[in-house]
């Protein structure tokens, strides 16, 4: 006797395709949100990182610019201590030569002339005073330009002052270049020989000046 199957065995089988699907899909999709997951964490956890290494080089930068700040300081301190060892230095040699000028000056010094001031910049003096006329101011330019130690004196300004009813005064202020014995004005000689080429003879004053000078410094 044959049998018949009366079952509903494609709606069995389309259920469990169905079901087959649904199951695949559900592990796909936990699939995906786990890699989601994990994605997620190593973004933050490289993000993390990177602040973190962001944090380290902006310390190490503020390290640094205190540093470089130091290095500055220390090179201004540096620079003045060499200006203040120079300044010395210089005191230091040159103080024969303030000494001489200064006795230089005593020497120049013609009676009835007094200096209320004087200042020196490199070679360079400016020199204030009073004198009781002005042939005393001249007799004080002679010797300037005659002594060994000064040349080129300058008369800037002189202006006759009353100190009283009888005390009358001579204020002036003239400038004047030290030099050592033996310097060679360039300036100096050139005005010489354009005087020179104009007037005659005035090669033989100009020789017989240098050589007193010259003697004045074997003295």
């Amino acid at each position: 006797m044959a049998r018949v199957n009366l079952l509903p065995w494609r709606e069995r089988l389309r259920e469990e395709r169905r079901q087959r699907f649904l199951g695949m899909l559900g592990v796909m999709l936990l699939a995906a949100a786990g890699l989601v997951f994990l994605g997620d964490r190593y973004l933050n956890a490289s993000i993390d990182t990177q602040r973190a290494r962001n944090d380290f080089v902006r310390r190490e930068n503020a390290v640094l610019d205190a540093r470089i700040e130091e290095i500055g300081e220390l090179k201004t301190r540096r620079q003045q201590l060499l200006e203040r060892m120079k300044i010395i230095q210089d005191l230091q040699g040159n103080r024969p030569i303030i000494g001489r000028v200064f006795d230089q000056l005593a020497r120049t010094l013609p009676d009835g002339v007094y200096f209320t001031s004087l200042s020196m910049t490199g070679q360079s003096i400016v020199i204030e005073g009073a004198a009781e006329s002005n042939n005393r101011v001249s007799n004080l330019m002679r010797n300037l330009d005659g002594s060994e130690w000064l040349e080129a004196p300058n008369l800037t300004a002189v202006k006759a002052v009353t100190a009283g009813a009888l005390d009358q005064a001579n204020v002036f202020r003239l400038s004047v270049r030290q030099v050592q014995p033996g310097e060679i004005d360039v300036t100096q000689i050139a005005g010489h020989v354009l005087a020179g080429a104009a007037a005659p003879g005035a090669d033989g004053k100009l020789a017989s000046k240098n050589a007193q000078k010259k003697e004045g410094a074997r003295k």
